[in-house]
């Protein structure tokens, strides 16, 4: 793999397992396509998208958002994920509602979603999230060549196939998913 995105160098992900959360590294051990998958070492406190982008010269259209959600319906409440370009918003009022057939859908609060997943806040990345989970993704993520993602630690980023994050179980593709943001 010799992949460059921005100033960016990404390695083999499972060549370098000390810059991945430990459910990254258990699900890309068992997963067939693991070694299109690359990582690369950043500056953690650049981890957020907006900064991450400016300083490693990466497009917000090419670095991908994981949004950790709390889905509730009735006595019931479950958690999910979108995954969206950073230069969009989720419309978690409308569609991903809808898709997820819940009453009410909110951010999941920092802690939470730090604990249910066991990744640093700010890096959290579909890759090794809980079985159970729907995961959303953006129509124009998935069909992406490649897109820059957290790793689950806030040291380094993914840089994954589109095709890739589309394949993960519990997945669904969604069009319109990621809805530009307004000033």
């Amino acid at each position: 793999m010799n992949i460059k995105l921005g100033t960016l160098d990404f390695a083999i992900a499972m060549e370098r397992p000390e810059l991945l959360a430990k459910a990254v590294v258990e699900v890309l051990s068992v997963l067939p396509n693991a070694d299109k998958v690359g990582v690369a070492e950043i500056d953690p406190n650049l981890s957020d998208t907006a900064g991450f982008c400016e300083h490693y010269k990466v497009g917000m259209n090419h670095a991908a958002n994981c949004v950790v959600l709390e889905a509730k319906r009735a006595d019931k409440s479950w958690f999910a994920a979108c995954v969206i370009f950073g230069n969009t918003r989720a419309d978690v009022n409308g569609l991903v509602r809808r898709t997820l057939d819940a009453r009410k859908v909110s951010f999941a609060p920092m802690e939470q979603a730090v604990t249910q997943t066991g990744m640093e806040y700010g890096a959290i990345t579909p890759v090794g999230l809980p079985n159970d989970w729907s995961i959303l993704i953006d129509k124009a993520v998935a069909d992406s060549d490649y897109v820059i993602i957290g790793s689950g630690i806030r040291k380094s980023k993914l840089a994954v196939p589109g095709s890739f994050l589309a394949s993960l179980p519990n997945v669904q593709v969604l069009e319109g998913l990621g809805q530009m943001k307004t000033i």
